[in-house]
């Protein structure tokens, strides 16, 4: 009901549509998947589509994190295609999606690369998040990190956190995460004042009213209403007028 609900329901259409989806760097026939096996042990497997339209496994890279976090990681590729890379490529291939050093903490977090990094003006910031509004079971819960990305480009990654057993496929056309640019700023409370609480008050009683008179039922059975929607188009294009130029001719 989500996708279907959600255009006939602006501010939902609006919370998933903020900010940028964010890729892995992957070719349309590449895919892979990276999984949590438990005890600091962490697998991930590549993928080809080869030419018969079979998506076809190259090589898997497990990776065993040291206990306390203190050590080397260790790497074992096993091979599955008679065509496949070196092993030394493979490793390469595996940090091209996955940043190991940010993975295991807490137990089970995975740190998967975006394709694409970014620098904001100076006085933004960079939000990694999760996909918005992505409700579908089972979902893997993840940290949400904030970066100054004003005064450098700070490597893109989401750090989901997996339980024993599970894992997650990413493929050429399924975004990893979502980004949101924010202005770095100090945020003040205060107590409205009474013409002000009044006015709240006002606004409030005259939305639910015109909301409830230009509510409509859908083919669906949905009882909708599209007033919020037009009273926002209608705001941003007087605003997108008066911000206009005057032309001389």
């Amino acid at each position: 009901m989500l996708p279907q609900h959600s255009r006939h329901c602006p501010v939902l259409e609006a919370g998933s549509a903020a900010g940028f989806m964010v890729y892995a760097a992957l070719e349309p026939k590449e895919s892979f998947y990276v999984s949590y096996e438990g005890d600091g042990v962490y697998k991930f497997v590549y993928y080809i589509q080869m030419q018969d339209g079979k998506t076809t496994p190259i090589f898997s890279v497990t990776m065993t994190l040291p206990v306390g976090g203190v050590g080397m990681v260790k790497e074992v590729v096993q091979m599955m295609s008679p065509a496949a890379v070196t092993k030394e490529a493979a490793l390469a291939v595996a940090r091209v999606f996955l940043v190991p050093e940010d993975m295991g903490v807490p137990p089970g977090a995975i740190a998967l690369r975006g394709g694409w990094n970014f620098r904001t003006p100076e006085g933004w910031d960079t939000l990694y998040t999760p996909i918005f509004n992505m409700v579908e079971r089972p979902i893997a819960p993840m940290l949400i990190v904030r970066v100054e990305t004003d005064w450098y480009a700070h490597e893109t990654e989401f750090r989901y956190v997996l339980q024993p057993g599970e894992g997650i496929t990413v493929s050429h056309a399924i975004p990893i995460g979502q980004i949101v640019f924010v202005p770095r700023e100090d945020v003040t409370f205060r107590d409205s004042t009474e013409a002000e609480v009044e006015e709240q008050q006002r606004t409030q009683s005259a939305f639910i009213r015109d909301k409830a008179a230009a509510a409509q039922t859908t083919p669906y059975g949905l009882t909708v209403s599209p007033h919020y929607l037009r009273e926002s188009r209608e705001r941003r294009d007087s605003a997108k007028g008066a911000q206009k130029p005057d032309r001389h001719d």
